[in-house]
């Protein structure tokens, strides 16, 4: 364990990679340890990305790897933290398997897990025709007809911005107030209360939403409420503060304008600390992480 990193990077998705390659480019001496979950990896495409645009995340993230391997302090471990805790010169982290390791620096970013309803026949259409973004995956689906499974005000948001797509929309959801329901009449979305049973699919595309009564309705594609929680209690252990809850995640860490978290020498960045999940905004968020991560050493070696 006599070898110091420079940063840690827990995380080998758009905020890792990202940030990565700026702390390559620093000469900083990085680990990334990448544990292969990102959370798009069922995606078709990125969707929006410019330069990406549809291309497969396992694409986008397999030309981030080659372009890591041209800088000689970067190295890319396939693995999990398990742990990390303070150490007399910075932090010590242990991997599967039981290394471990010391590094003066560590930055977050191992994305987050999407919740969804656990309905018969979403989990094989999610990132597809099932989907928790209009923005990444409407165009897709457009002109198709399609449906929202959210409640409440949050429901009304979707299924009234999924109008942008598709002039056939359905908000599948009950107890609607009635300023809601005026709100979706007047956006021409119509409102189905029966409970939703299942999904039923052709040939891995979803062709209609199944109730418990028996019944259906046809549909191309369907807009699913999810909520984001954290997949590594690395923050947790670490003692770094969350944020509040918003309607997209549930325990967001808490970071400044600096990607820093409330923990000296832990940074943050991408959809663990995000208000909103977009591979864009997570490659923007590890770039500027990692300026910060540089900036905060050069500051330490005056």
């Amino acid at each position: 364990m006599s070898e110091i990193w420079e940063c840690v990077v827990v995380g080998g998705g758009a905020a890792g990679l990202s940030a990565a390659l700026v702390l390559g480019r620093a000469r900083r001496r990085t680990l990334v340890v990448d544990a292969g979950r990102q959370s798009n990896l069922a995606a078709h495409g990125i969707g929006g990305l410019l330069g990406f645009d549809t291309v497969p995340p396992a694409e986008l993230y397999a030309r981030g790897r080659r372009e890591l391997a041209r800088y000689p302090s970067v190295r890319v471990h396939d693995g999990e933290v398990t742990l990390a805790a303070p150490s007399e010169d910075g932090y010590t982290v242990e991997l599967a398997g039981g290394e471990m390791l010391r590094t003066r620096r560590i930055l977050l970013a191992m994305g987050m897990r999407y919740e969804y309803p656990q309905l018969p026949g979403m989990a094989e259409l999610w990132g597809n025709s099932v989907f928790h973004c209009p923005f990444c995956h409407g165009w897709e689906v457009r002109d198709r007809p399609l449906a929202v499974l959210a409640a409440g005000e949050r429901g009304v948001h979707m299924a009234t911005l999924l109008r942008r797509w598709s002039d056939d929309v359905v908000l599948l959801a009950s107890d609607l107030t009635e300023d809601q329901r005026m709100r979706l009449a007047g956006a021409a979305v119509g409102i189905d209360e029966r409970p939703v049973a299942e999904l039923r699919s052709t040939e891995r595309e979803l062709s209609a939403v199944v109730f418990e009564d028996g019944t259906d309705l046809p549909r191309g594609g369907l807009l699913v409420e999810t909520t984001l929680h954290q997949r590594s209690s690395l923050a947790t252990e670490l003692g770094a503060e969350f944020a509040p809850p918003n309607p997209v995640t549930a325990e967001p860490i808490a970071v400044d304008a600096m990607y820093r978290t409330t923990v000296p020498g832990v940074f943050a960045a991408g959809d663990v600390s995000a208000q909103m999940p977009q591979v864009a905004a997570a490659i923007a968020a590890g770039s500027g992480a990692a300026a910060s991560v540089v900036a905060s050493i050069s500051e330490e070696e005056k």
